[in-house]
């Protein structure tokens, strides 16, 4: 891939690649923000300020005046909007390949963090996915948030290529090794669910864009036994646990959503109020597809 500023040795493009990415990007979450009327009927203006966004930092916040309302039709058109297509259908999705992410016992029980109140760790989603499956962006819409907490924090990927990069290229290198990260098998009552998935943390796909696969668990998770592994993992989890400008805050509010190339991203733990009826409910689209437009020659830098 001659001329892809992801490939080490492409020096030279790697440095315009970083000077184009840096400059003017936003060092607040308010900067993600973009209001829009009807999400279900953007309008060119409202679709080109999110298409922007996304193509600087690789996600965009939007806020619609849709309240509460509970409407899967609003993230599915959204995704649609930006070339969103092919949902990744997984076996705990709704039966139309949307997640309805809340506190569900039967499923948090099983192990299912995000079907519960706990903190989600860093990760990018779809990191368990063999290959041909990557998840490439995904949509969260909020349709009510918790009483308290269920703060989300955003890490664009590309930026945090680019500070492993810049602190040590053999950093980079060892996450880009074939078997760097493991999930093992997912085994539920003594049936495979899911096959083990072995492969890199940063990849660059034929069209030249880079994706990552990330979980912060220790859990269900082996990497690679080597130093330059465990030095190149270390400088990534002290990245994220510090208090990098790059690292954006936000807490959805209802009407509001998240639309992103698979940036890393975690959330706090939440506190819903059953009797007052403040229940947290967030749906969450994933797709193969990336969001259109914010390759290397769209925006996306």
């Amino acid at each position: 891939m001659e001329g892809n500023p992801f490939v080490l040795g492409n020096d030279a493009a790697y440095r315009r690649w970083r000077e184009r990415k840096l400059d003017s990007y936003p060092t607040a979450a308010q900067a993600l923000i973009v209001e829009v009327n009807d999400p279900l009927a953007l309008t060119e203006a409202e679709a080109d300020a999110i298409l922007r966004t996304c193509g600087k930092t690789n996600m965009a916040i939007y806020t619609a005046r849709t309240g509460g309302r509970e409407d899967k039709t609003i993230p599915r058109a959204l995704g649609e909007r930006f070339g969103l297509t092919h949902l990744d259908s997984n076996m705990l999705a709704d039966d139309d390949g949307i997640s309805s992410l809340q506190m569900k016992p039967g499923k948090s029980q099983r192990g299912y963090i995000p079907y519960s109140n706990k903190r989600l760790l860093w990760h990018t989603d779809g990191y368990y996915n063999r290959a041909e499956a990557r998840i490439r962006a995904f949509i969260l819409h909020c349709v009510s948030p918790a009483a308290q907490g269920g703060e989300n924090s955003l890490l664009d990927h590309e930026i945090a290529y680019l500070l492993i990069r810049d602190a040590n290229p053999d950093h980079v290198r060892a996450l880009m090794a074939p078997d760097a990260m493991t999930i093992p098998a997912n085994t539920e009552s003594g049936e495979e669910t899911r096959a083990a998935s072995i492969g890199p943390v940063f990849s660059v796909d034929a069209a030249g864009r880079l994706h990552m696969r990330y979980t912060a668990r220790t859990r269900s998770i082996e990497w690679k036994a080597d130093a330059a592994t465990r030095a190149a993992v270390a400088f990534l989890e002290n990245l994220l646990s510090g208090d990098s400008p790059y690292i954006f805050r936000h807490r959805l509010t209802a009407g509001q959503g998240l639309l992103c190339n698979n940036v890393l991203h975690n959330r706090t733990a939440f506190t819903d109020d059953v009797d007052k009826g403040v229940v947290r409910l967030v749906y969450r689209a994933r797709y193969y597809d990336r969001i259109r437009d914010t390759d290397l020659n769209g925006g996306a830098g």
